[in-house]
């Protein structure tokens, strides 16, 4: 099976669960089959994401909050007040303190080694007056991780490599982190250039693995995520069939040649 190379949510899929890989990015099936999944989080966080992207040049927290109001009504959660007045005001003051921003919502596409390509793109790039890059990538979850967690993060082991090709700068003189506007915390790293190098090493060996398989050779991987997964009643190992799969792909077609310009 044919494959270039990865976004990191691509590569998080496959080591995920292989099946839901097959699911997303063999058959190209929309997430719709978990009536018990909720899509609160979903929606906030990209909600919180459009409102840091467009308040990046806010001189006050009220033209924050105005960026909020206007954008609240493309999306659909529970409200969360306390949340977002947290976002708002902690990202207005890390906002103040940050020096040049390169770029924000950056798409990427960039080969990092002979014959492996990656893309996706970056929340927001930002550089020191000393050239050194700020890579930071907003996450909206309760839940932070360390820089322990970050050291072996295939999001910004990604990024890091397409920076470092697309800037042309060295992997030490880039930062990557997380930043957490529920709390105002940044957690930061920085990796070494042989770190990088073995990683990209990984990902080319799972594009081969990839490669090699047939449609059949995909197989669930049963853990923590499943709960949340889009393909949940689809999957074989929660009763699942063939025929379930095959009416999926029909009405998945079905839309596709329905819509406008097809």
């Amino acid at each position: 099976m044919f494959i270039k190379g990865f976004s990191p949510s691509k590569l998080n899929t496959f080591t995920e669960c292989e099946q839901k890989y097959l699911y997303k990015y063999v058959h190209y099936l929309p997430e719709e089959y978990n009536g018990k999944m909720s899509t609160d989080a979903l929606q906030f966080g990209s909600y919180i994401h459009k409102v840091l992207e467009d308040g990046v040049e806010a001189k006050s927290e009220d033209e924050l909050w105005e960026h909020a109001h206007r954008l609240r009504e493309n999306y659909t959660f529970k409200d969360r007040p306390k949340d977002l007045e947290k976002c708002i005001k902690n990202f207005f003051k890390f906002n103040q303190n940050l020096s040049e921003t390169v770029s924000t919502e950056m798409k990427f596409h960039v080969d990092v080694l002979k014959d492996l390509e990656i893309n996706g793109i970056i929340d927001r790039v930002v550089i020191g007056e000393t050239g050194k890059l700020l890579v930071i990538d907003y996450k909206t979850s309760k839940r932070e991780k360390s820089k322990r967690d970050l050291y072996n993060d295939p999001q910004l082991m990604l990024y890091t490599a397409a920076i470092s090709k697309l800037f042309e700068v060295k992997i030490n003189d880039i930062i990557v982190a997380h930043y957490y506007p529920i709390s105002g915390n940044l957690v930061t790293i920085r990796y070494l250039p042989s770190h990088i190098k073995s990683f990209l090493k990984k990902v080319d060996d799972k594009k081969w693995k990839i490669r090699k398989k047939k449609k059949t050779d995909f197989k669930p991987r049963i853990n923590r995520f499943c709960d949340w997964c889009g393909y949940k009643e689809l999957c074989p190992a929660y009763g699942g069939t063939n025929k379930m799969l095959e009416e999926a792909l029909c009405a998945s077609k079905s839309r596709k040649t329905s819509s406008p310009g097809k």
